[in-house]
């Protein structure tokens, strides 16, 4: 297809967005004023920096569930951004909004995710506590609008107000205040855009699907089990009644894409009906979108949170992930303490004294540090400053 013909196309497709999308000419735009890109949206440029970002690209070997050395088989933070992604374009295309920034936040929204999922998180909220506290979505903000470093004209990634919007969600007050327009927005509880409406709700879909895979997988939940679940029970009994020689990969996989489709295709109808009721009778875009404009249905709402349940109490706090997770605290806990005491442990690149930069710089900096490391070179990075054993090479 010729550069025109995309052009077209793309230029189409705005003109068919429902009035509750969003779209360039409702942006509040970028934070350093850019020429508009040739051959792509705006939203897609925004997508396409996100791609290419070392952040990014770090997510493959960032935990979700399990660590990356349990099985090349589960899922990461790449992967499990990948499917929200997926799963979030097919709701913004179905709904007629904007699919590129839909697929921008989904594929941003744990760019500032620390090492060892969330109990990597949890540690470095604990230790950065006489600071503020460490929340992944607002790093992820940070990821975008200054620790990338790769333009001449600025640092971070330049993003649009809307992306950079659906990738925050929330935050503190206290950084709230700082954050200009986009932290006025939360302060004055506004809800965000029905885009990123669709991306958190999507994240939680393609979690919720992806970790049942990954713990059977594991054999920490089994069939027993889930099938204490109603809809799983439901859709199970459904399929392997109607196919009786089905093979038991076969059964798991059809019964995990049918529960996906419910979720998905329930999502679609009840936020469907939710937009047309807010357009009715008007056809301008209604600038109080309200929160929960995107969401279930009341029957499948009480379905989602039951499985979210089932999956806190058999999978997430299942013995052999907790003993994961206390190592993984324990290793955020030991890095931190260790650069906090001598900062320029973590090199040159990483820490160059500036004069007047009190304890509170001095967390962030090390809080960046830690919360950009994968996996592996949190292990290895500990182990290079201790030769240690006191930490196992295994979590």
């Amino acid at each position: 297809m010729s550069s025109y013909a995309t052009v077209q196309d793309t230029a189409k497709r705005a003109t068919d967005l429902s009035a509750l999308a969003t779209t360039i000419g409702r942006s509040r735009g970028r934070l350093i004023d850019e020429a508009a890109p040739s051959h792509r949206s705006e939203f897609q440029r925004d997508r396409d920096r996100i791609i290419h970002s070392s952040a990014f690209r770090r997510l493959e070997y960032k935990t979700q569930v399990f660590s990356n050395h349990e099985g090349d088989m589960f899922r990461t933070r790449l992967t499990h951004s990948l499917e929200v992604a997926q799963v979030a374009r097919t709701i913004a295309r179905a709904l007629q909004v904007n699919e590129d920034l839909t697929e921008a936040i989904s594929l941003a929204h744990d760019l500032g995710h620390t090492p060892f999922g969330h109990a990597g998180q949890d540690s470095l909220n604990d230790c950065m506590s006489k600071h503020g506290g460490f929340e992944h979505n607002h790093q992820s903000l940070r990821v975008v609008d200054e620790l990338e470093n790769r333009y001449v004209q600025f640092r971070g990634l330049n993003l649009l107000f809307e992306t950079r919007e659906g990738i925050l969600k929330h935050c503190s007050r206290n950084r709230a205040e700082k954050l200009g327009p986009l932290g006025r927005k939360i302060l004055d509880r506004k809800p965000p855009s029905v885009e990123a409406q669709i991306a958190n709700l999507a994240d939680e879909i393609a979690y919720n699907h992806h970790d049942i895979d990954d713990g059977l997988r594991a054999n920490l939940l089994t069939r027993e089990t889930l099938l204490e679940n109603n809809l799983f029970r439901d859709v199970y009994t459904h399929i392997e009644k109607t196919n009786p020689r089905i093979d038991k990969q076969v059964l798991k996989h059809s019964v995990l894409r049918e529960m996906l489709s419910i979720f998905v295709n329930d999502l679609i109808s009840t936020s469907f009906e939710n937009c047309r009721e807010t357009l009715e009778g008007d056809d301008t875009r209604n600038d109080k979108i309200e929160p929960g404009l995107i969401g279930f249905s009341a029957g499948v709402r009480k379905e989602h949170a039951a499985l979210k349940k089932l999956l806190f109490k058999h999978l997430y706090r299942h013995p052999s992930i907790q003993k994961n997770n206390d190592r993984a605290k324990q290793i955020v806990h030991c890095l931190f303490k260790t650069f906090d005491a001598k900062p320029s442990l973590m090199g040159e690149s990483n820490w160059v004294p500036k004069k007047g930069c009190d304890e509170q710089e001095k967390a962030t900096r090390i809080a960046d540090y830690i919360a950009g490391m994968t996996d592996r070179f949190a292990v290895a990075t500990l182990n290079d400053l201790y030769d240690s054993t006191m930490i196992s090479r295994d979590v």
